[in-house]
């Protein structure tokens, strides 16, 4: 990688991004991200994620590279490469749909029907002024773009449902527009429709969390690294006695899966 120019960092900055750390290694740095901040180009004068990663620039070198985004209210696993021969090597594997990724996503009213299933339908990006959404689409519109993710509920009642998500593209919004497509939008997803309350209770954001990330090592192997959902994602699961995910406390990394 060149090297780039420096954003200056505050004490502050440096201790937080450093906080978020899951991983790391000489090729790769995975980070716990919050819901809140943006992986890139934010409007604001608050730094993104992409920005806050020179806190672990050499000097004279590159900070790591973000290999994919997660949406700004989306908490959990995102990760970055440290060289650029890692970098290459983690593009190509997401290229190449070598990558597993699976979400936790609070959903209401109750459970999509059926309970587990996939979901294949095409998006389209539309515009509406500095605003971007997706919408589902025939598969012959020219803007069409394949989608297809699948689906788990691992608990529900008659309020709401914690579901498991794993997308096998890549589009943006994805997840949001296929579960809202189900009549089941994520709650706190104001621009799909997601339900604001609750059980009688508010939903502080998206309720969509970035679980686990499956990829092939640059060194060799493969790699599983996991984030627990933050605190306002398990308290409105278990405000709304929803049963914990088997695992979802877990953190760290584990090779060879």
């Amino acid at each position: 990688m060149k090297p780039q120019r420096t954003i200056q960092l505050s004490p502050e900055e440096i201790a937080f991004v450093r906080d978020l750390v899951l991983f790391e290694d000489a090729h790769i740095l995975a980070l716990n991200k919050p819901a809140g901040l943006s992986s890139q180009g934010g409007r604001g004068q608050v730094h993104t994620l992409d920005e806050l990663l020179y806190a672990f620039a050499k000097p004279g070198k590159a900070r790591p590279r973000l290999i994919h985004r997660l949406d700004r209210d989306t908490s959990g696993v995102i990760l970055t490469a440290k060289t650029q021969p890692a970098a290459s090597a983690l593009g190509k594997a997401m290229m190449g749909r070598k990558f597993a990724k699976t979400y936790l996503a609070l959903v209401a009213p109750g459970a999509p029907n059926p309970k587990e299933g996939k979901i294949e339908l095409p998006l389209r990006r539309e515009e509406a002024g500095r605003e971007a959404y997706m919408r589902v689409c025939e598969a012959d519109h020219p803007d069409a773009e394949a989608a297809l993710s699948r689906y788990r509920t691992l608990s529900a009642n008659e309020t709401a449902a914690l579901v498991e998500l794993r997308p096998e593209t890549g589009r943006m919004h994805q997840l949001r527009v296929h579960m809202a497509s189900l009549a089941r939008p994520i709650a706190g997803d104001v621009r799909y429709g997601g339900a604001l309350m609750l059980g009688g209770r508010p939903v502080p954001r998206l309720m969509l969390h970035a679980a686990a990330l499956t990829f092939p090592h640059p060194a060799g192997g493969r790699m599983t690294l996991r984030a627990p959902p933050p605190a306002d994602f398990q308290g409105l699961a278990e405000a709304l006695a929803l049963a914990p995910a088997a695992g979802w406390g877990e953190q760290g990394a584990q090779a060879g899966v």
